[in-house]
């Protein structure tokens, strides 16, 4: 995959796990790529499923995809905006063939102002239907942006391509950092990095349940007060009940990747856990093995350089070693690595390190 980077991981149901990720040819012309692999298998044939020189291509805002339980694959990506400043916009497309075809993209949101719009989670909201969160910023729309704020917003999107209403999450959020989003047995939950009027950037919470949307929550007082977006989000992985929520933080000084587990789909949570080794750069994600333990995955510096690594926790015993998966760097050209289960195997996915940019995946052995 030489030439390649931004990769994602997703899950469906019956096993399947698709690694999307982004090629930029020589020319400068790019190609949002699709493969697909079952546990022990090699990844399939790659097809394309969107292209051309409008495509918009960042290191942390990077495309998605969704396998509903009905079947159709939902994809994001974005694109720049005709406004001709740093605007941009969301694209979503819908394939009934396991990804040899793709509707006409559409756009989720609705403002058509030339603003930022992305960070996108997409998840199964029924059968047929994706659940769509994004960052938007039509706030901003004809003012200065230190005088505007960016919002959580979110709608559906069928399998026919028609997009349910908007509905506004959260006012006032950081204003590059990931969102996560996952179904539970209750419901559906958002986790993203909220921005408080004293610049506070903790991670928040949002639940849909019996047909309506919780008040954003406060995951856990972090404290970290930053006049500026640290361009690091949260993850968020559950089974059943059992949530995990890994995320990043440098309250304080103190730099440190934090997991916190629920028993009752998120309502409530424990204890924070320190994952980290001591020098963590964050770009976290983290997946819920069948046991119900959390496997994190995340950047952590080195006197030579910087890590991926891994680390199993099930919240309570003695602390687990780390693995060290592979060479990394704390530059943005190494992104974001992604972690999901192709049935019970861990996946992982991050962009090598080198020139060109080659894209990478690994499965781990549970312990």
């Amino acid at each position: 995959m030489g030439g390649s980077g931004e990769p994602n991981l997703a899950a469906a149901a019956d096993g399947r796990i698709f690694l999307t990720w982004i090629e930029t040819a020589a020319e400068g012309v790019a190609r949002l790529r699709l493969a697909s692999r079952r546990a022990g298998e090699a990844w399939s044939t790659p097809t394309t499923i969107a292209a051309g020189a409008g495509l918009f291509v960042n290191w942390a805002d990077f495309p998605s995809l969704v396998a509903l339980p009905g079947g159709a694959l939902v994809a994001h990506w974005l694109t720049k905006n005709s406004g001709g400043g740093h605007g941009y916009d969301v694209r979503v497309s819908v394939s009934r063939d396991a990804g040899w075809s793709w509707s006409p993209p559409i756009v989720p949101h609705r403002d058509a102002t030339p603003t930022e719009h992305g960070f996108v989670s997409l998840l199964p909201w029924s059968s047929a239907v994706a659940g769509v969160f994004w960052l938007d910023g039509r706030a901003a729309a004809g003012r200065l942006p230190a005088d505007a704020d960016m919002q959580l917003v979110h709608t559906t999107v069928d399998a026919a391509g028609d997009r349910g209403p908007e509905i506004i999450l959260d006012t006032r959020v950081c204003d590059c950092c990931q969102t996560a989003a996952v179904r539970t047995d209750r419901g559906a939950l958002v986790v993203y990095r909220d921005r408080s009027p004293t610049e506070l950037r903790d991670i928040s919470i949002v639940r849909y349940e019996e047909g309506r949307w919780s008040e954003p929550q406060t995951l856990h007082a972090d404290g970290w007060e930053m006049n500026g977006c640290p361009v690091n989000g949260p993850a968020v992985a559950a089974l059943g009940r059992h949530i995990a929520v890994a995320w990043f933080t440098a309250a304080h000084d103190e730099p440190e990747v934090k997991l916190l587990v629920s028993n009752d789909s998120g309502r409530s949570f424990g204890t924070p856990i320190r994952v980290d080794d001591g020098r963590p750069v964050g770009r976290v994600d983290v997946a819920l093995l069948p046991d119900g333990e959390a496997l994190v995955s995340w950047i952590e510096q080195t006197t030579a350089g910087a890590e991926l690594r891994v680390r199993q926790s099930g919240g309570a015993g003695p602390r687990r070693p780390s693995l060290m998966v592979a060479d990394s760097s704390s530059a943005r050209s190494s992104g974001f690595p992604r972690l999901e289960l192709a049935g019970d195997e861990p996946v992982l996915a991050w962009r090598a390190l080198g020139e060109p940019g080659r894209v990478a995946t690994a499965t781990l052995e549970a312990e």
